[in-house]
């Protein structure tokens, strides 16, 4: 019963959350998406142009490239998993977001990209154990680290290409800003959110209205199935 009423409190928060916003963009929020989050969130930056190309591997050694997830909304971070301070809040912060974003129907058309700066040390073994330790689910995310061949700060490079440096340190630590990037459904850079103080709610509402943008309004929860549900208590 403990777990029944878990599971109706997240079905509660889902549908008061995306329901409201779903119908908040039930338009083509078009040019006035950017103006809408941005009145809203701080902590917001609109970019508008196309993102930095990358082919990386899984845990498991599978090819992720940008161009393969075209069609999908990307939500992409780096980290470094011996971060001993930011990277473990900033993923926990993308799980919050994940998890937001799954109870609804967005979740088929969002792919969470995670890439690790520091491929000599996450290993396979540490990627493929990473989501579990910090409330990530797989199948809609994935970590992603150099591919064999590549130079050891080909992802460090990387994450420069998207504006922001992971500088090594003494000690193995790495200097480093949190962003959170935004890939719209035609592989451009969309926005930025920076640091963790920005509104999760916020961030699922502009990844709403790009996918609004690309495929029209999504559809509500089914009424009849949440009758359903609600007559289980």
């Amino acid at each position: 019963m403990a777990y029944l009423k878990a599971v109706f409190s997240i079905l509660i928060v889902a549908v008061t959350v995306f329901g409201g916003a779903l119908s908040a963009f039930a338009h083509d929020a078009g040019a006035d998406l950017n103006k809408i989050i941005g009145d809203k969130e701080t902590y917001f930056q609109a970019i508008d142009k196309p993102a930095p190309t990358f082919e990386l591997q899984d845990s498991e050694g599978n090819r992720v490239g940008i161009k393969a997830l075209s069609g999908k909304v990307v939500v992409l971070n780096f980290i470094y998993a011996s971060c001993p301070d930011v990277c473990p809040l900033h993923s926990e912060k993308i799980a919050d977001i994940q998890a937001k974003i799954n109870a609804s129907p967005m979740k088929d058309v969002v792919q969470f990209v995670t890439i690790t700066t520091d491929p000599e040390n996450d290993t396979p073994e540490v990627i493929g154990s990473y989501g579990a330790i910090h409330g990530l689910e797989d199948t809609n995310w994935v970590f992603l680290t150099r591919k064999l061949g590549q130079s050891e700060d080909a992802t460090r490079q990387l994450a420069q290409e998207f504006g922001h440096k992971f500088t090594p340190n003494d000690g193995g630590y790495q200097t480093h800003s949190i962003v959170t990037h935004v890939i719209d459904t035609d592989g451009h850079w969309a926005a930025n959110f920076y640091g963790l103080r920005f509104d999760s709610v916020n961030f699922v509402l502009y990844v709403n209205g790009l996918i609004n943008k690309a495929y029209g309004p999504q559809e509500k929860p089914d009424e009849n199935w949440w009758e359903k549900v609600r007559s289980w208590f």
